[in-house]
């Protein structure tokens, strides 16, 4: 009883202040398009087989997404439309670089090395061709018709702390994962403060000055590899110190996604907690939004996803807020397991049939689109 009262306190809480609408818009904000965290269905069984764990299902089924998974997406959300007739559009916070894998071994991996997205599709579709070759066409088909408008979430999906001290004391987990071509089964415990796969996690509040040019340098290739310069941003596992904020407001982001309630570390395992609410401005300008709705259908939590999402949505259009709608591409990703992909999308087809049903006025919008709109509103 009492955790239900929490529950329905901090969400409403997360909905009752900041910027209000009265149009009924969604947005998908999905994380971690263009990463390679796992290669394939052998390099799987090839971890299972070192005894490398499997801590989530990440680590199962989350692989770059396959020509197959990005045409079964466009699939379904063109089978649904808005008040305008516009299909639903995912925002895919994306990642421009992935692990050279293949230069790293060369060098006995001694040294870490990354390549940029085409250069990870052009590899795979030569070695799974039938998952990947025509995927990265498929992918930059996606922006031009609408369905994708990806933005920023890193240079790549890792931390590189992490990843230098385990590559210089030979670490088995990670020499056994790269010489599989993953970055997936890596555990942290040795890292308090820090998370294998996120990328901005540090230990000395200093160590973030060798973070901001890895930003710069991401935004430079994010605009290479997708085609336009990202406005928005995600950090990756969310985690970000708040002295990196003016290098992404000088490299053109305005847009940053926070959670509602913060705990941003301040170096030596120490913490401080803030509020957060859409529509919040940082000091150096950036405007905070925060995902108000959570949609994680091949997550087991004993619960029916489509009820579960609608009811958030109902509650947000009820404070006259936009829906922020919170997933991972996991859900969506059928390279190991068609299967995983069938659960994921045929929940989303449904959560989207339903949305139209129930407010025959939706707006379906990019994330950017979202602060576009916020912003013009305030002027």
């Amino acid at each position: 009883m009492i955790a239900k009262l929490k529950d329905s306190l901090i969400n409403n809480l997360k909905n009752s202040i900041g910027w209000k609408t009265k149009r009924k818009i969604v947005v998908f904000s999905v994380d971690d398009y263009g990463n390679v965290r796992l290669h394939s269905k052998e390099a799987r069984a090839k971890l299972d087989q070192a005894g490398l764990k499997v801590y989530s299902r990440f680590d199962l089924f989350d692989t770059l997404e396959t020509k197959q998974d990005l045409e079964q997406l466009y699939a379904v959300l063109d089978s649904v439309k808005d008040k305008n007739g516009r299909s639903a559009v995912f925002t895919p916070f994306s990642l421009p670089c992935n692990i050279d894998v293949e230069k790293m071994e060369a060098d006995n991996f001694q040294k870490y090395y990354f390549e940029n997205l085409p250069v990870t599709y052009h590899k795979l579709s030569k070695e799974q061709p039938e998952a990947y070759h025509g995927a990265w066409e498929l992918w930059q088909e996606g922006i031009a018709k609408g369905f994708l408008k990806p933005q920023f979430h890193g240079r790549e999906h890792l931390n590189l702390f992490v990843f230098n001290d385990k590559l210089e004391k030979r670490d088995p987990e990670l020499l056994t994962a790269l010489q599989n071509k993953s970055y997936t089964s890596i555990s942290d415990d040795d890292y308090p403060t820090m998370s294998s796969t996120a990328a901005l996690d540090f230990w000395d509040v200093n160590d973030n000055e060798k973070l901001k040019p890895i930003l710069v340098e991401g935004l430079q290739l994010f605009k290479e590899v997708y085609g336009y310069p990202s406005n928005y941003f995600t950090p990756p596992v969310y985690q970000i110190h708040q002295s990196l904020f003016s290098t992404l407001k000088e490299n053109g982001i305005k847009y940053i996604d926070l959670g509602l309630v913060r705990k941003e570390h301040q170096g030596q395992n120490k913490y401080k907690t803030s509020f957060n609410y859409i529509g919040k401005k940082t000091n150096e300008g950036l405007t905070i939004m925060v995902r108000n709705i959570v949609f994680e259908p091949t997550e087991d939590r004993g619960l029916d996803w489509v009820n579960f999402t609608m009811k958030q949505i109902e509650r947000a259009f009820r404070w006259n807020k936009p829906a922020i709608i919170s997933s991972h591409r996991v859900n969506f990703c059928g390279h190991i397991d068609p299967k995983n992909r069938e659960i994921g999308l045929q929940t989303l087809q449904k959560l989207l049939q339903e949305i139209v049903k129930k407010w025959p006025e939706v707006e379906f919008m990019a994330a950017d689109e979202l602060g576009d709109y916020l912003t013009n509103q305030r002027k």
